[in-house]
């Protein structure tokens, strides 16, 4: 059989009756409004065996998933388009297989019936010999196994705790167990160890009375194998904070370092300002590595909160609830991780704070720098116009003397064309004329000058 597919997501045409009273639709509405319905509940007819495999899929393509599906008995012919929405629901025979496919996992639900070779009750009973889906296609799923889990759903009191903690006992071996009973009404116990057994599974069973409906019964499931999911899905983040704590703390100590000689001077601003450079890229190079993980673990962190809330767990007396147990044990991991975050975030904002003092030092030595610079470029320019005073002084003195020369001669011309004159005495009483005369010509090319330079200026 083909794929299924929820009524909710099929396109319905608009009723253009409708349609006409409201201004064209955005063209993101239609998917938008469609997400609430991308992932429906499953319907679990109890007593029933849902066998659960979630692997990341980084590396993994949505065509070799896609080929996957299609070695399912009769699923040779699934349209790759089917797979466009994240979402897929195969019923194969007398069981069914969801697929979805999310940011950095996709997983896949088996729901079949109960096994018949398994009874509640029965010492460690062999779940693997009940399956429909083969072995060989679970194993060749693509991507890495982030979780697996066998969950049993079937019919018991729930108003009976002791007898049902009995009975699970045997069915998950000699181990300690985690129950609790769900709902505010007690509807349903879940029972789980959180144990790896050979198989590579965990094992969860629920019991519920006769009569609880599928979808309550589907509602369970999911909450249950999504929050194994997500605790482990956070705790990915733990073996990064670990490997990262040592060099955190090589890279503080460097800092305090690189401060210290900051503050006495030690070294050269060149000398600190290389070793301040190569310590902010690894910092951030660790930031660009690890802040998605570390971005991510809160978010699964904060889903395993809010499954936990949905299932409203009560306790039975003597065992440890799921929710407890989730705290108990996860949140030491999760502050491990969140202190690790804050203190590559807080080695940032220290790094860039010294970059900042480094830099203030180095503006005020520039600074200084070009103090000095202008006081001798002052220097210089006073010793400039003295020395031009003095060549323009020169100047004045050379040019009064070549001109009382050229009167000089002059004036013994017009003696030997017969002038009584005195070459001497009348070139020399014409002295301060000439300097005068000179001195103030050079002024007006000065004040020319100025002029033409002042436009030029701005």
């Amino acid at each position: 059989m083909g794929p299924s597919h929820n009524a909710a997501m099929q396109e319905r045409p608009a009723d253009p009756a409708i349609a006409s009273t409201l201004p064209p639709d955005d063209g993101q509405r239609r998917a938008l409004h469609d997400e609430v319905h991308a992932r429906p509940t499953a319907r679990i007819r109890l007593p029933a065996l849902v066998v659960y495999v979630a692997v990341l899929n980084e590396g993994v393509t949505r065509e070799q998933e896609w080929n996957h599906l299609r070695e399912l008995p009769g699923q040779a012919a699934l349209p790759l388009e089917a797979l466009q929405a994240h979402f897929l629901r195969l019923r194969l025979g007398g069981w069914t297989l969801k697929w979805e496919r999310h940011t950095e996992f996709t997983r896949y639900s088996i729901v079949q019936p109960w096994p018949d070779a398994c009874r509640l009750g029965d010492r460690e009973p062999d779940l693997q010999a009940g399956r429909l889906v083969a072995a060989d296609w679970l194993r060749r799923i693509p991507g890495r196994t982030i979780a697996a889990i066998e969950l049993a759903m079937t019919h018991a009191d729930p108003g009976q705790p002791d007898e049902v903690l009995r009975l699970a006992q045997a069915w998950f071996g000699e181990t300690t167990l985690l129950a609790s009973v769900m709902g505010n009404q007690g509807h349903s116990i879940a029972i789980t160890d959180f144990a790896l057994r050979p198989s590579g599974f965990e094992r969860m069973l629920v019991l519920s009375p006769p009569g609880t409906t599928e979808t309550r019964a589907g509602r369970v499931s999911q909450r249950l194998l999504e929050l194994e999911t997500y605790r482990l899905m956070a705790l990915r983040g733990l073996p990064v904070a670990k490997a990262l704590g040592p060099q955190l703390g090589e890279w503080e100590g460097q800092l305090a370092g690189i401060t210290a000689r900051l503050e006495g001077r030690s070294a050269t601003d060149q000398e600190l300002l290389d070793t301040l450079v190569a310590l902010a890229a690894r910092v951030e190079r660790a930031t660009a590595e690890h802040v998605f993980r570390f971005s991510a673990t809160r978010a699964y962190e904060a889903l395993v909160v809010q499954r936990i809330a949905e299932l409203r767990e009560r306790p039975i007396p003597g065992t440890q609830t799921l929710g407890e147990f989730m705290q108990r044990r996860l949140s030491p991991a999760m502050a491990t991780v969140g202190a690790t975050a804050q203190r590559l975030a807080s080695l940032s904002e220290r790094v860039s704070r010294a970059s900042d003092l480094l830099r203030t030092r180095v503006d005020i030595a520039t600074e200084s720098q070009n103090q000095l610079l202008l006081e001798k470029l002052t220097r210089g320019q006073e010793l400039q116009l003295r020395l031009q005073s003095t060549v323009e002084g020169l100047s004045i003195a050379a040019i009064s003397y070549y001109v009382v020369s050229l009167l000089l001669y002059g004036a013994k011309a017009v003696k030997a064309l017969g002038v009584p004159v005195h070459p001497e005495l009348l070139v020399g009483s014409m002295i301060p004329l000439v300097l005068w005369a000179v001195w103030k010509t050079i002024r007006r090319i000065h004040a020319r000058l100025h002029v033409g330079a002042g436009p030029a200026a701005h």
